[in-house]
């Protein structure tokens, strides 16, 4: 760990729909996206001040890592900051495996360091954990994070680094106004406690908190995403809707209520960004209030549609 302090932006920004192909059922989102048009968003976020970028070696198995280090290029390294993340799943048998890793990401996003580099999920704490030690040392890796850790393993990834002088800087779970098993579990207490920061993904639940989609129009067929959502749309109706009324009173869009929820629950929110406009709603996201009437019924509304949307990869918290 460096002495400079991490710097945690408003809203932070998501590449997972960047690792699609763009062909029919080849990727999580069905997303059809080109350099030119990434490049575009990019321009358009650096100017509003949004300047952190959330990918994974697994999100496209590289080629999210990949795009967005073609799309930072122009830009100075200075400019930016970069999340990505280690996965125990995929790594191997080998002492090497994370700086391995580690090499391609940057290799692949064409830069000599990680400003945040996670170990993105808890296959095995004791064993990997130390692993990021060297890294750290070494100033390749900055600051370091765990994602979709339960309580417990958490602080076991911070009592090891700890014990060589660094911790656990930040913390990155699905975190959602229909999925808030950190907030009960007391990992988002923990957090406030301990000074760590709360990263959220997936708070627009890949679409289906956006008011975009409905009964009428659901999310794009063939993607891994509408297979999940498209039956639970008519049950989130009458979030959806509740969060398109508050955000008309504020002149916002329904994804926008939904990122400033997350926002106002103390947590950063990873918003993906496929497209230009986009970012003008995490420019008014971050101006919106929320009082605590709003929350309140907004979760009531959440815990109403019954819903569960945790991820196949996502351990109860």
């Amino acid at each position: 760990m460096t002495s400079d302090k991490l710097k945690t932006p408003t809203i932070a920004l998501g590449t997972w729909a960047w690792g699609d192909s763009g062909e029919t059922g080849d990727g999580y989102f069905g997303s059809s996206l080109t350099q030119a048009g990434l490049e575009e968003v990019a321009d358009k976020a650096h100017a509003a001040g949004f300047t952190l970028w959330d990918t994974a070696i697994v999100y496209g198995m590289g080629r999210s890592e990949t795009m967005l280090g073609e799309v930072l290029k122009r830009y100075a390294r200075s400019d930016y900051q970069l999340s990505t993340k280690f996965n125990p799943r995929i790594a191997g048998t080998s002492d090497t495996s994370m700086a391995d890793m580690l090499e391609q990401s940057l290799a692949n996003l064409g830069t000599d360091y990680i400003d945040l580099y996670w170990i993105h999920n808890p296959a095995d704490v004791r064993r990997w954990t130390p692993h990021l030690i060297p890294l750290l040392k070494s100033g390749k890796v900055r600051h370091v994070g765990v994602s979709n850790h339960n309580l417990s393993e958490i602080k076991l990834a911070d009592q090891i680094l700890g014990e060589a002088g660094f911790r656990v800087e930040a913390v990155q779970n699905h975190y959602s106004l229909l999925y808030r098993g950190s907030e009960h579990a007391g990992i988002l207490d923990h957090c406030r406690s301990k000074g760590i920061r709360f990263f959220a993904y997936m708070v627009l639940e890949q679409g289906a908190l956006t008011g975009k989609y409905n009964t009428e129009n659901p999310l794009p067929e063939g993607s891994s995403r509408a297979k999940i959502y498209n039956g639970m749309l008519a049950q989130l109706k009458a979030l959806t809707d509740k969060l398109a009324s508050i955000g008309q009173s504020q002149g916002a869009a329904t994804a926008d209520v939904a990122t400033a929820w997350a926002i106002a629950k103390g947590t950063t929110p990873i918003i993906g960004t496929t497209k230009p406009h986009y970012i003008d709603g995490l420019v008014r996201a971050s101006s919106i209030t929320l009082f605590g009437d709003d929350i309140a019924e907004l979760e009531a509304l959440a815990d109403a549609a019954k819903v569960n949307t945790r991820g196949f990869w996502e351990q109860e918290m």
